[in-house]
């Protein structure tokens, strides 16, 4: 079964609040240095974690548990556009050509069937620090749905905690899991920042992604020194003019917004 769905208005601020608690409380630590929902021990994080990312809302919202990719059948369709223009498949250069083809899919889709609770793994921790926390030119990969052709670039992620911080590595694994996958650079990029405001209730998100799609570059109209820039900002990035120009000063001196 394939998910294949849009985002309603309201129902981050729902999987948020499911997933935080009807009251908004935090997770408190309990003495053993587990988390557990307001400190009465009955479910680590990791458990309450597993429990709302498997769940069917979660999984929809997101795009996610799709079924394993039919390699079979792919190799079948990549052999059949080999005879379709003009090629021999049986030639010494193409006879594995199908299976190296199905093969590369799995890798290059893989972002639809990801385990976001392994992805996440727990690491969700309580600080105290309520400033920006920026993580910046993230390389990432990705298909264009209209001609299944790349478009690659680097993402810039920022949020602002409300008492609760995320690993450094799960940010970069979070854009894979959105850009591994057929996408539009518009739809990749509010995707990562609702992902990241689902899980982590912050403050604020801001993503700024760039982008050079070879759908454009290599076709069409052949512009090969094109780029595209999208953003997506939710909560205080949005609402607050000078934080948003904040996050946008801190990627520009570091030198982000540029394509490779």
């Amino acid at each position: 079964m394939k998910y294949i769905v849009r985002f309603a208005k309201g129902s981050y601020n729902q999987i948020i609040k499911d997933f935080y608690g009807k009251s908004g409380d935090r997770m408190k630590p309990n003495g053993n240095g587990k988390n557990h929902p307001n400190g009465n021990g009955k479910h680590s994080l990791i458990d309450m974690m597993q429990e709302k990312f498997g769940s069917d809302d979660f999984l929809q919202s997101f795009e996610l548990g799709f079924p394993p990719v039919e390699r079979g059948n792919i190799e079948d369709a990549v052999e059949k556009i080999l005879y379709a223009v003009g090629e021999d498949p049986k030639r010494e250069g193409l006879q594995r050509t199908p299976h190296r083809v199905a093969k590369a899919y799995e890798e290059l889709l893989e972002g639809y069937r990801i385990d976001p609770a392994k992805l996440i793994n727990g690491a969700i921790f309580d600080v105290e620090y309520d400033d920006m926390v920026i993580v910046h030119d993230i390389e990432y990969y990705s298909l264009c749905e209209h001609h299944m052709l790349p478009f690659i670039g680097r993402a810039h992620v920022a949020y602002i905690p409300n008492d609760k911080v995320i690993g450094l590595s799960k940010i970069p694994r979070i854009v894979d899991m959105f850009a591994r996958r057929l996408q539009v650079q518009e739809r990749l990029t509010r995707q990562i920042a609702d992902f990241v405001d689902a899980v982590l209730a912050p403050k604020g998100v801001a993503v700024v992604l760039d982008g050079m799609h070879m759908c454009s570059m290599m076709r069409g109209v052949q512009k090969c020194h094109s780029g595209m820039t999208t953003s997506a900002m939710l909560g205080i990035f949005r609402e607050n003019d000078t934080t948003r120009r904040e996050f946008l000063s801190h990627i520009e001196r570091v030198g982000g917004r540029s394509v490779f």
